[in-house]
């Protein structure tokens, strides 16, 4: 009997031990984040390859404990990270493969990233079904939780309507005469949403300004604008929108500036920022110039630890100044932090959510507030300014910087953006 007991006590202590071991090897020396952005084609150069930057920069930071307060604690939870490089390119089917590859085979901990709209559409379902944390870093349209409610995805910045809202009510502040506008939008969800809500909002705050009926739609990564940039010369419309970003962008500004189009119009680039330090010279004086929030060459100068940290470190390591894409991946890269310290790095993905939903937190340059899609939307203000080249300092500025606030600009919690402006913006605070 005496020995019976003995091997019992023995076999609960083994029991025990074993459940220690295997609790403290749930608490993580380290993570693996996987981060896609455009690595390859015509985006990489003005977008994918700054965002990367910004999202290895804070991460190395973090892991070594060099952010300033009240960031500086080292790790994610203490958990060191490991960034996984992806590349965003070849549509929307080759990333729902990939990514399901990076849950199911590869097991990483954390995705953080995306600048296509069109995948963020495709890869919400696909998350949620997989229940994987994932923190979209970019993204613009509004649809990813406006169409469906989300547990494990979050956006760490505003979507379409904040810039497109903010970039009309500056027009109707900077050019209360307009008569007549119009659009170069790439055809998907980022360029239809954007010239939308921009229309509508003009429609509310301008009736007496008219859309012309003759608005462009080219394919995404077309390259070639030659036939729109006649159509836009001869139209008689005041001012061109557009939401033309990566490699789109640059080529639409230089063939555009060649035929003179920005002399003759208003125009209106609510992704212009990522051009400001890349085009010098060759970026038009005149534009109304926006960054999709409050980054890049927009807030440079920003005094706050954070701000002043992050360009001059970004500047030391690159050689230049950070723009939009490098803020925003650097933000969502600090948003898995603060979920990590919150929640610890053994974390379910589940309590990794719980930990980011709803929350407010001072980012580089600006606070972020988690407040729309049930927790899961982040809103921060946005802001605007006019292109003017500086001969003495030999760069790009920008002059009569406006930014609007978060609730001003985008619709309040459960309201659906195109509702929202076509209902005239009810309860906005500007």
């Amino acid at each position: 009997m005496k020995h019976n007991i003995f091997a019992r006590a023995a076999g609960l202590a083994a029991i025990s031990a074993m459940t220690l071991g295997a609790g403290t090897a749930l608490a993580k020396d380290a993570i693996t984040i996987a981060v896609p952005s455009f690595l390859t084609g015509g985006a990489a150069g003005p977008f994918g390859i700054p965002a990367m930057n910004g999202a290895k920069m804070v991460a190395d930071a973090i892991n070594a404990g060099k952010l300033p307060a009240p960031y500086d604690s080292k790790g994610f939870g203490g958990a060191t990270a490991t960034v996984e490089p992806i590349d965003e390119g070849g549509g929307a089917t080759k990333q729902v493969a990939e990514y399901r590859n990076l849950v199911e085979k590869r097991g990483v901990d954390v995705i953080v990233g995306y600048i296509s709209s069109g995948n963020c559409q495709a890869l919400a379902p696909i998350a949620e079904e997989l229940k994987q944390f994932t923190i979209f870093a970019t993204c613009g349209t509004p649809r990813i939780f406006e169409e469906a409610p989300r547990k494990y995805v979050f956006r760490t910045m505003g979507h379409a309507t904040a810039d497109n809202v903010a970039a009309a009510m500056y027009v109707k502040e900077k050019y209360p005469d307009l008569k007549g506008y119009t659009g170069i939008n790439q055809n998907y969800a980022w360029g239809q949403d954007s010239w939308r809500d921009f229309d509508l909002t003009l429609k509310q705050i301008m009736p007496n300004s008219t859309a012309s009926d003759k608005t462009q739609f080219p394919k995404i990564f077309a390259g070639q604008y030659g036939s729109e940039i006649s159509a836009m010369s001869l139209d008689k419309a005041d001012l061109i929108h557009t939401s033309f970003w990566g490699g789109d962008l640059e080529a639409f500004i230089f063939q555009g500036n060649a035929r003179g189009l920005f002399k003759q119009k208003i125009g209106v680039f609510t992704v212009g920022g990522t051009a400001a330090y890349r085009l010098g010279k060759k970026l038009p004086d005149g534009l109304v110039l926006g960054a999709r929030g409050p980054y890049g060459i927009l807030v440079r100068d920003r005094d706050s630890a954070l701000n002043q940290w992050f360009v001059s470190t970004y500047k030391n390591l690159y050689g230049t100044y950070p723009s939009g894409p490098a803020y925003q991946y650097g933000q969502a890269i600090l948003a898995a932090k603060i979920a990590y310290d919150k929640a610890g790095s053994d974390a379910s993905d589940e309590a990794l959510g719980d930990a980011l939903r709803g929350i407010t937190f001072e980012s580089f340059s600006t606070t972020v507030e988690m407040s729309l899609g049930g927790g899961h939307q982040a809103v921060t203000e946005n802001g605007y300014g006019i292109t003017k080249y500086d001969d003495e300092n030999g760069e790009n500025v920008v002059t009569d910087v406006k930014f609007y606030p978060g609730s001003c600009i985008m619709p309040p919690e459960g309201v659906n953006s195109v509702d929202w402006i076509k209902g005239g913006m009810k309860g906005a605070k500007c």
